[in-house]
């Protein structure tokens, strides 16, 4: 049988914008000017995790002086600073899937760790933010990603069980917190692909988001 897919529900950097390699560069850069030898490894595992579960991730690697805050606040700094001068650009099919959900009548839900405020002005920038129903960020709940609140809220915001949610997610933690939820994931690999722990989780994997279109044709 088919599933029933109602509504799509889709994380935003690295899935939606080609922001995850900026965020690793500066996270990186960040660390080391306060000297710590913070490695893409380390910036892999905190991907679309909330900040309740990154410092005390990453203090647990580089010691109780880990300033998370300030570090944070240095990368966001110097990704502010390079989007300025260069502008962000949309992942690949992105806003023809995102119209292709539109004209099929499917309710789509932005699901970020990203703060609000950022959210709007990055969507805005790329032209989608107005297809969106709604918007849960990662300053609009208490427990983040892995955590399943994120999926939870959000289905409840475009009012469908999660069952009939279709979750797009290009990093592990996203997938945690959309599997949880029990929604559908779908992941969009970005900076690495699935690895034997999260392919169980998914609904599919597939290369770009214009792969999406298929299997909400084959759903409804």
């Amino acid at each position: 049988m088919k599933p029933d897919i109602s509504a799509l529900l889709l994380d935003m950097d690295g899935l939606m914008i080609d922001t995850e390699w900026m965020l690793a560069k500066f996270w990186m850069q960040a660390a080391h000017e306060a000297g710590f030898p913070m490695e893409l490894e380390h910036v892999l595992g905190i991907r679309s995790l909330s900040a309740v579960f990154a410092k005390p991730k990453l203090q647990a690697i580089f010691g109780a002086d880990f300033h998370y805050e300030a570090i944070r606040a240095r990368r966001r700094e110097l990704t502010a600073a390079y989007i300025a001068e260069h502008g962000i650009t949309p992942k690949p099919g992105l806003h023809e899937l995102l119209h292709f959900a539109k004209d099929a009548g499917l309710s789509l839900a932005v699901t970020t760790a990203t703060d609000r405020e950022r959210t709007d002005t990055y969507l805005q920038q790329i032209g989608v933010h107005e297809l969106f129903d709604a918007f849960i960020c990662g300053d609009m709940v208490k427990l983040g990603k892995p955590n399943p609140e994120t999926y939870l809220t959000a289905a409840r915001e475009v009012d469908f069980p999660p069952e009939r949610c279709i979750a797009l997610e290009d990093s592990p933690n996203g997938i945690l917190s959309a599997y949880a939820a029990g929604c559908k994931p779908v992941m969009v690999p970005d900076l690495s692909e699935p690895d034997d722990s999260i392919k169980p989780m998914l609904f599919a994997c597939v290369p770009t988001l214009a792969d999406v279109i298929p299997i909400l044709k084959g759903a409804n």
